[in-house]
């Protein structure tokens, strides 16, 4: 099982310290942890935080191969507020060296001959360099798993449209799924009416929408699976979803039944609420999990 993933690297900035993150980098992350593979494709800035993130990542042992330098723009950066129940908010700086991504002939082979699933988002592709590279990967044999990640002022419909033709599947957040409702449906939101005919207008195989605190529902040929969520005490919620989405790749790959995609899921991601930041910095959270995949 190979999976990729391209878009943002970028640094979590809080007021006393300072994460690397980046949702398609702490999903490549974890998918790393629990599968001992995982690439990713993406642009840093020759700067400290570049450096910073080029050591984390040789630590976890993911490749920089595939990581591109820049020498005019710098690392991304996001400014995170938590409110008090652990929830952020980001105010993500423009003109960062990911939105830079370029096409070469590493990234290509990457897809074409080592690549069983490409994860990507919205948020590198509010640029036109990155869209462009992102978007040139698609259609190339591979599956394709679109995590929207919608963040302000950084997507618009023709993004949405061209995410949504390509993806075998996607994961939402409940709020977005009102987006979606609302720019391609136009109709009373039901959120199993929305996920079916986003489905059938878009060809999508699976859609998995999260409710936070309350759970997660999957649906997929024509059924939904629910999971409500067990109350943990959580820390920071920056990066769930993120973990969410890696138990939900692998076991949308390995054809696991989504009852159980769906309990893991949600429980991985519980795990991640009880850290501060997305990305944790001891391996043995992972154990358990690799266990019940079936990575011994």
């Amino acid at each position: 099982m190979n999976i990729t993933s391209i878009g943002e690297i970028l640094f979590d900035i809080y007021p006393s310290h300072k994460k690397l993150g980046g949702a398609p980098l702490n999903f490549i992350y974890h998918i790393k942890k629990l599968t001992d593979s995982g690439n990713i494709i993406s642009r840093v800035g020759k700067d400290v935080l570049g450096n910073k993130a080029a050591s984390e990542l040789k630590l976890a042992q993911i490749s920089l191969d595939y990581i591109q330098q820049d020498n005019l723009r710098s690392t991304g950066k996001a400014n995170v507020q938590l409110n008090q129940d652990g929830e952020p908010k980001f105010n993500i700086d423009s003109d960062s060296a990911f939105d830079y991504i370029e096409l070469n002939e590493e990234n290509e082979n990457l897809i074409n001959s080592e690549t069983d699933c490409l994860y990507f988002g919205t948020l590198a592709q509010r640029s036109e360099i990155s869209r462009n590279t992102i978007q040139s990967l698609f259609n190339r044999g591979v599956k394709y798993f679109a995590d929207l990640n919608l963040r302000e002022n950084f997507y618009d419909e023709d993004i949405l449209t061209s995410t949504l033709m390509a993806a075998d599947f996607i994961k939402v957040n409940y709020q977005e799924m009102h987006i979606l409702n609302d720019l391609f449906l136009q109709s009373d939101y039901n959120t199993e009416k929305a996920a079916y005919e986003l489905m059938e207008k878009f060809g999508i195989n699976m859609i998995a929408v999260t409710r936070g605190k309350n759970g997660s529902s999957i649906f997929e040929n024509g059924k939904r699976f629910d999971y409500s969520s067990v109350d943990v005490k959580v820390i920071d919620t920056t990066g769930a979803g993120d973990a969410f989405s890696a138990i939900l790749c692998i076991g949308y790959l390995q054809g696991q039944e989504n009852t159980f995609i769906n309990k893991l899921a949600n429980e991985f991601a519980n795990e991640i609420c009880k850290l501060e930041g997305a990305l944790p910095k001891n391996d043995r959270i992972y154990e358990e999990f690799r266990e019940q995949l079936g990575f011994f």
